[in-house]
């Protein structure tokens, strides 16, 4: 069976922390330790392979969270960097389902880190007829 990789792009411009103050991105929205729900479909039920990108600016801490309809994808945190970075993991533990899907970017409120999370593209492969 050929499988044909599919992907979606999603744009969450948010800048999460304690503080709207905290980091200057005049084009994130403040969201505080979670950003919305953003939706994405998935057109088959039969998704494999599945993985995401994400672009993040300025985390300084370990313990930030991604979740997948809910779920954290094994072994996802964000890194700790300076400046913008892109990072990439597989979605294993948390399950891509056919129709309407959920992200969201969860801060560690443990922490006083503030950051910013703009693109996130996830991607799959599904079966080919």
């Amino acid at each position: 069976m050929v499988r044909f990789p599919v992907y979606h792009a999603l744009n969450l411009s948010c800048h999460l922390g304690p503080d709207p103050e905290g980091l200057d991105v005049p084009w994130a929205d403040f969201v505080g330790d979670a950003t919305p729900e953003f939706e994405f479909e998935v057109p088959t039920d039969r998704p494999t392979d599945a993985y995401l990108g994400l672009q993040a600016f300025r985390a300084q801490r370990y313990g930030h969270e991604l979740k997948i309809n809910g779920e954290s994808p094994s072994g996802f945190d964000i890194p700790p960097a300076e400046g913008w970075q892109y990072w990439e993991d597989a979605i294993t533990d948390a399950e891509l389902q056919e129709g309407t899907n959920t992200l969201r970017v969860v801060r560690d409120d443990a922490t006083d880190d503030s950051f910013a999370v703009n693109n996130v593209t996830v991607h799959w492969r599904e079966p080919v007829e």
